[in-house]
């Protein structure tokens, strides 16, 4: 099998899927309360376009997709795509990163798809800051979750945006809950993806103050998770509990970069905090042949940048979380 290489010597083995970029939350990091400038349906990528990229970096050895918004649950018959991509050879790694709002009525479908793990964004446990950060509400997420206990997903990753002065109070609550449930907790840092995400980036928190924290209420030893993405994991001693540290601006994990990310106009974004791009959806439309599909993809994995530049050029990105892809 041909494996994809980038200029600094890492195998892409991973796609970050986007399906929509709208969502029926507002987190205030993400996106702007008023926002509307969503990408119109006719610019999306169809079910065949998506299988067809897919397939493509399938057969160029990438093996984990992980399905994002946007909120993807928003997109019709998102379990039917999921079941065509689950069926290609190659993919063997497909999960779902979703808010979970409308995550109770699509569980089993999900499950019986072929999606094996789920991500949940939630940043707190308490009703009415969920309310203030999202503008949603946790009742529904809740149910969500519940459900995709009972259809059967293990683990069920719950990821939490830590924020000084907004949710840092909540960290032991949410250990509290996730023990409870039997759910594993990531925290990520705030990044500085658009006006939303600078904005957010003034309540930025190291997460090893958060560590550090911890580790005096709870015995944490090291830790291990299957998946390709960036958390380091530690383990709630006398618990079955795993915590993950996301640390894209204290502790990058550039160097060990395996993913790229395709948005749901068909844009490959090679890196999260650097512009680098190749629009595809020109291509699909004007007849490219398989051969030369996977051509561009490998010409577009030569653009891959070595790391990326939140910490130096803060500014640089002006496009919204929503807009990329999680």
């Amino acid at each position: 099998m041909q494996q994809l290489t980038d200029p600094f010597g890492r195998r892409i083995e991973y796609v970050r899927l986007s399906v929509t970029d709208r969502c029926d939350l507002r987190c205030f990091y993400c996106m702007p309360k008023d926002f509307n400038n969503f990408e119109a349906p006719e610019h999306w990528l169809n079910f065949d376009e998506i299988e067809r990229v897919i397939g493509a970096f399938a057969r160029l050895g990438t093996r984990r997709v992980r399905i994002t918004g946007g909120e993807p649950l928003v997109r019709k018959n998102l379990p039917g795509l999921a079941a065509r991509l689950h069926a290609l050879p190659g993919i063997d790694d497909l999960s779902l990163s979703t808010n979970a709002v409308q995550l109770a009525r699509h569980a089993e479908a999900l499950k019986a798809s072929g999606v094996q793990r789920l991500n949940v964004s939630l940043d707190t446990p308490n009703p009415t800051r969920f309310r203030e950060i999202t503008g949603g509400k946790l009742k529904k997420v809740t149910d969500g979750l519940m459900a995709a206990k009972a259809a059967g997903f293990s683990p069920i990753k719950i990821n939490m945006v830590v924020m000084q002065g907004v949710n840092d109070d909540d960290v032991e609550a949410m250990v509290d809950f996730c023990i409870e449930h039997d759910f594993t907790l990531r925290f990520i840092e705030t990044m500085p993806m658009g006006d939303t995400g600078r904005d957010a980036n003034a309540h930025f928190i190291s997460l090893k103050n958060v560590r550090e924290r911890l580790e005096r209420r709870f015995k944490l030893v090291p830790g291990v998770m299957p998946g390709g993405g960036p958390a380091r994991y530690m383990r709630v001693a006398g618990t079955a509990l795993r915590l993950g540290f996301i640390t894209p601006l204290s502790q990058h994990f550039c160097e060990t970069c395996n993913r790229v990310r395709l948005s749901v106009d068909g844009t490959l974004y090679l890196c999260l905090g650097q512009e680098h791009s190749v629009e595809l959806r020109p291509l699909l439309r004007n007849g490219i042949d398989d051969d030369a599909l996977d051509n561009a993809i490998r010409q577009a994995i030569t653009l891959k940048p070595e790391r990326h530049e939140f910490n130096d050029k803060p500014g640089q990105i002006v496009r919204f979380m929503s807009m990329t892809g999680g």
